[in-house]
């Protein structure tokens, strides 16, 4: 029997999410009804599309290969219907972006702020995930992330100006402890140590200087996953912390945290507005992109 398309839709959205709970949450439907139907959807089909286990849901082979084929197409098919906002005397619909955490509070708030109250019928939904997001699998329409990560295949708008890294502590801890000249000093001082998301590693604390490249891994007693939370230790006089500087940039104007080694710390691509080049954009869309666009003052 050919299974109906509100089952692939189900299908689609519990292999992206992994887990039942969520998926039926964006459904607005039951977690039993959804399992249930997903039952009857591999009854059907004659094949297993979901490994589940107590914690995960994960598509099998099988699964991954009818979610790489159809899910792209009901991409498709929600992008035609968006488009038909453009009849609308107003811009209308909803739009769902991926963003790291500083990103979120420093440059996708301060515009949206500004534009949205001119747009009731315009929705946004930010997701804050500081690893690198599949944006097409993961049912964004968009994703902002530092320009050097984007991949080469999506259409990338600038939000802001170039960025770098600064290694920054409280006065009290520089009072107590000799300003390194080098980044290898660092080794020396305790510092507050961030696990990238992506990888579940340590970051090694990247500097350069007249085209030498260091990597320095350092130790201390805290160890987060929170661009905010590594600010709050730092102020709160934990240790030296490395971060962007436009995370601190208050704290340093107003003599709250004090860098070092700004001469090791080069500037490199800022934040970035990406999609798919195939993305058609819908009126809602350009308005968040005129919204955000990055305007260098002349």
């Amino acid at each position: 029997m050919r299974p109906n398309a509100n089952d692939l839709i189900a299908f689609v959205a519990v292999a992206r999410e992994r887990s039942f709970t969520r998926a039926a949450a964006n459904l607005g439907v039951s977690t039993s009804a959804l399992s249930h139907t997903m039952r009857g959807l591999e009854e059907r089909l004659g094949v297993r599309l979901l490994a589940r286990t107590t914690r995960s849901v994960t598509p099998t082979e099988a699964g991954e290969r009818l979610l790489n084929g159809i899910g792209p197409r009901f991409d498709e098919i929600d992008a035609e219907v968006a488009a038909l906002n453009d009849l609308r005397e107003k811009p209308a619909g909803h739009i769902r972006i991926s963003a790291d955490e500083l990103a979120a509070t420093r440059v996708l708030w301060p515009a949206l702020h500004k534009v949205l109250p001119d747009y009731p019928d315009i929705s946004i939904e930010i997701v804050t995930e500081n690893g690198l997001v599949d944006i097409v699998a993961g049912g964004f329409d968009a994703g902002v992330r530092i320009g050097d990560i984007v991949a080469k295949d999506m259409i990338a708008v600038p939000l802001g100006p170039d960025m770098r890294m600064v290694a920054v502590a409280a006065p009290a801890y520089w009072a107590a402890h000799a300003r390194p000249q080098t980044p290898r000093e660092l080794t020396a001082h305790t510092c507050i140590n961030i696990r990238l998301p992506t990888h579940g590693g340590l970051y090694a604390w990247e500097f350069e200087r007249d085209g030498r490249e260091l990597r320095v891994r350092v130790e201390g007693q805290l160890v987060l996953n929170s661009i905010m939370q590594v600010r709050q230790a730092a102020l709160d006089g934990f240790g030296v912390a490395y971060i962007g500087e436009q995370a601190v940039e208050a704290d340093i104007a107003e003599g709250r945290l004090i860098p070092v080694l700004l001469d090791w710390s080069p500037p490199f691509a800022g934040y970035h507005l990406y999609y798919p080049s195939r993305r058609q954009h819908t009126p809602a869309f350009t308005i968040l992109i005129d919204a955000l666009r990055y305007r260098a003052a002349k």
